[in-house]
């Protein structure tokens, strides 16, 4: 049963059409590195490095971008009109990508689409940030949006897991990438509804992006409950996508029964992350960003459990509470993130936390590789939980992690930025 929070938030139609642009957007997002992934290891002549070369090429743009996509964000008349956009172009691109499958090819051409897709991930993921805030403008009802969104998407994506691999493997990776080119049409004509009914945001920025670039970096290093997460999840992310990328099918292989005991603990990890996301909606902590980074801790799990070869049931187990854990900690950091940071700076902010979490771990996976196969999956994969531990204990020195307040604080607003202003 929808509790009196939800139900009101569900009443909202532009909160209905929020919630189902992500749900599917992310059921839809969730065909592409499945199909992706099979589709270029099928294409006549393929090796594993075509594979590292297309996925390199779709992940280093995002990073490139994202902190553009949080300037942009900010000084938009409309962030609905840009996620729509970005949206769009996704969509053009994915279904370039499907005739490109159809056609077996080349390898080059489908590199530079999957540049471009990162290109619009830069751009699309900090503006989103700034839409759920000018979505729900009742703080009080944040936490709990936060939550629903997170459910919304993680069942989206666990549907999509299951989905992803049937469609691929009776249907082709062309057709599951039209699937999902036809998700992102479809996002952007719910954002491009959503964007008619808000009124435009006044312009306050009249200066070069690099200022406003600075200003937002202004405000990111002013909450040092903010950096501090960032630096934690610098590490933590890290060693997760290490674990999902190649030390936990590493290890699978060699004592779970291979890729379909992997398969069970990713849907055990996000079918968690669905019952964490309800949870946190439901959560009133005083000092939430003690809680949150006290559930972080929850990432060393599966790499712990791994590293002492641990039976399948018990590695699932393991999965799933990791997944509540980590959603609790997800939702109330972005519940505190919209609140403390003003609505004016928050793409901006929330571009350089994304930037500062997701640095580390291309460079992670490139060495985790090399370590693995000189030490052992087994040993790295234990080392990667000690690395978590020890990056939960180090912001856990924070007082201001330790102390921040669950009740919201007046906002300070950023200082209006005048044409021609240093």
């Amino acid at each position: 049963m929808l509790s009196g929070t939800s139900s009101a938030l569900l009443s909202q139609p532009r909160f209905r059409l929020l919630a189902s642009a992500r749900f599917v957007s992310v059921l839809g997002s969730s065909f592409g590195p499945i199909a992706l992934s099979f589709g270029v290891l099928a294409l006549p002549g393929a090796s594993p490095g075509d594979l590292s070369l297309v996925l390199a090429c779709q992940a280093l743009p995002q990073l490139a971008f994202v902190l553009w996509g949080g300037v942009l964000g900010d000084r938009v008349r409309s962030r609905f009109r840009l996620v729509c956009v970005t949206e769009t172009a996704a969509a053009a691109i994915w279904a370039a990508l499907a005739l490109l499958f159809a056609q077996g090819g080349p390898v080059v051409w489908i590199a530079v689409l999957a540049a471009l897709g990162g290109v619009t991930r830069g751009l699309f993921s900090p503006a989103l940030e700034g839409v759920v805030v000018d979505v729900v403008q009742d703080q009080s009802q944040r936490q709990q949006a936060n939550a629903f969104l997170k459910v919304s998407i993680n069942t989206a994506r666990l549907m999509g897991m299951m989905l992803a691999g049937v469609v691929v493997s009776v249907a082709g990776p062309a057709i599951a990438l039209a699937l999902d080119a036809v998700s992102f049409a479809a996002c952007a004509l719910l954002f491009g509804v959503l964007g008619r009914s808000t009124p435009d945001r006044p312009v306050r920025y009249k200066t070069s992006a690099v200022h406003d670039l600075r200003e937002g970096w202004r405000e990111f290093v002013r909450h040092e409950w903010l950096w501090v997460t960032t630096s934690q999840l610098t590490i933590v992310i890290a060693v997760v996508n290490s674990v999902a990328g190649l030390l936990g099918p590493m290890l699978a292989k060699a004592y779970l029964g291979g890729a379909w005991a992997w398969s069970l603990v990713m849907v055990a990890q996000i079918a968690g992350q669905v019952g964490g996301a309800g949870w946190a909606g439901k959560l009133r902590p005083a000092r939430p960003m003690l809680v949150a980074t006290l559930c972080t801790a929850g990432a060393a799990l599966p790499a712990f459990l791994l590293s002492l070869h641990a039976p399948l049931p018990v590695v699932l187990v393991g999965a799933a509470v990791y997944g509540v854990l980590w959603d609790v900690t997800m939702v109330m950091w972005r519940t505190c993130l919209q609140r403390e940071v003003p609505d004016d700076a928050i793409s901006r902010v929330s571009s350089i936390d994304l930037l500062g979490c997701l640095a580390v771990a291309p460079v992670a996976l490139a060495a985790v590789g090399p370590l693995a196969a000189a030490f052992g999956p087994g040993r790295v994969a234990f080392a990667s939980a000690l690395f978590v531990l020890a990056a939960v204990g180090c912001a856990l020195a924070s007082r201001d992690i330790r102390t921040l307040p669950g009740t919201p604080r007046p906002q300070q607003e950023t200082a209006p930025v005048t044409a021609g202003a240093a």
